[in-house]
């Protein structure tokens, strides 16, 4: 296979400019050469370092008002987490040696903001080391809503009773075509742009999300890249990219794709993924994660020769991927993760969300 990639675009990955028109090129090229490019990348941004976090998921309900089609995890009768409840999961966490507590849900009336605040207050005072890492953008747009408040003043709110980070999820595919199919009452793409820039204006930096694998094109997905690019000119206030390949089973989506003979995504076309992220994102967003509960351990450490240089997190109880069929377990031990890492002649690194080393 004769090469598609010009000495120009080699000259604007490197600066950190690549268009819209040039990835397409490179989506076409030889995959090899797309992943020793995205490593080389890789190498010049953030060194020879792979990261990690011991964190733990807390799902504060799994009720859900929304109605995305890709969802097994929302069930209509079911519970809401009191405050002693958290408390109690944050407090297991700790001992197991987490830093980090990944609070979420889903959007209902009863998690509004008060509730919010009182929660992280209390995890704060209870646990001043932990950091908070919580809430979708489609959480705090539907709670502050509710409230009637304005995106500014639920975030400020959120800084003052102990949030750290914000997660960027609910993103799926930032394109309001696709959007209209898979997740139809949930925020708009720019309504997703407005909550994460109003987030980082407080001071609340985020990671950023993308689901893809279900009805979007290849376009779609590379869109979905530049508005994170784009966002990023504008706040500098994302701390990574997590591509996350969809889970097509127990989920409306899902099925319909089975039926029509369409599966899961091969593993050629995530490690493209996680390459392009990392060409079109190259000094932008600095880090790629290649998400192991998603992709799986092995191709996971594949990723990390093709532009992804984080793992994630030891993410104890990843309900929601189990209830999508996801098959690589809720939960790995630190050490493990660094025997991955180590695996692959890299160096592992403890972080905590902000990628500051621990």
């Amino acid at each position: 296979m004769f090469s598609v990639i010009t000495d120009d675009i080699l000259d604007n990955a490197y600066k950190g400019n690549i268009s819209k028109e040039e990835a397409i090129i490179l989506m076409e090229a030889n995959p090899f050469e797309l992943f020793s490019l995205a490593d080389d990348l890789r190498s010049r941004a953030v060194g020879d370092d792979v990261t990690y976090v011991v964190n733990r998921n807390i799902y504060l309900t799994n009720m859900c008002s929304g109605t995305c089609g890709f969802c097994a995890f929302k069930t209509e009768k079911g519970y809401v987490l009191s405050i002693e409840d958290v408390l109690e999961e944050v407090g297991k966490a700790h001992d197991s040696g987490a830093i980090e507590v990944c609070v979420q849900g889903g959007y209902i009336p009863q998690l509004t903001m008060d509730y919010y605040a009182e929660l992280f207050d209390s995890i704060r005072s209870d646990y001043p080391s932990m950091n908070i890492h919580a809430l979708s953008p489609m959480e705090v747009f539907y709670a502050a809503n509710r409230d009637n408040m304005t995106l500014d003043e639920a975030f400020t709110i959120l800084v003052d009773s102990g949030v750290g980070t914000l997660t960027g999820t609910s993103a799926e595919i930032l394109v309001d075509r696709v959007r209209k199919i898979i997740c139809p009452t949930k925020l708009t793409a720019g309504e997703w742009a407005d909550t994460i820039e109003a987030s980082h204006n407080a001071g609340l930096r985020t990671n950023s999300t993308m689901m893809y694998g279900h009805v979007e094109t290849i376009e779609e997905r590379l869109d979905h890249i530049f508005t994170i690019r784009d966002i990023q000119q504008r706040t500098g206030g994302f701390t990574e990219l997590i591509p996350m390949p969809f889970m097509p089973y127990n989920n409306k989506i899902g099925e319909e794709m089975i039926r029509s003979g369409k599966f899961m995504t091969t593993g050629i076309d995530d490690l493209q993924i996680h390459a392009i992220s990392r060409i079109i994102l190259h000094k932008h967003v600095d880090n790629i994660q290649a998400a192991w509960v998603k992709l799986g351990k092995k191709l996971a450490q594949v990723a990390l020769s093709c532009g992804a240089n984080d793992l994630g997190g030891t993410l104890i109880e990843d309900q929601i991927t189990l209830a999508s069929g996801g098959t690589n377990g809720e939960y790995t031990p630190a050490n493990e993760l660094k025997w991955m890492i180590q695996e692959t002649g890299r160096t592992p690194k403890l972080r905590n969300a902000l990628y500051e080393a621990v």
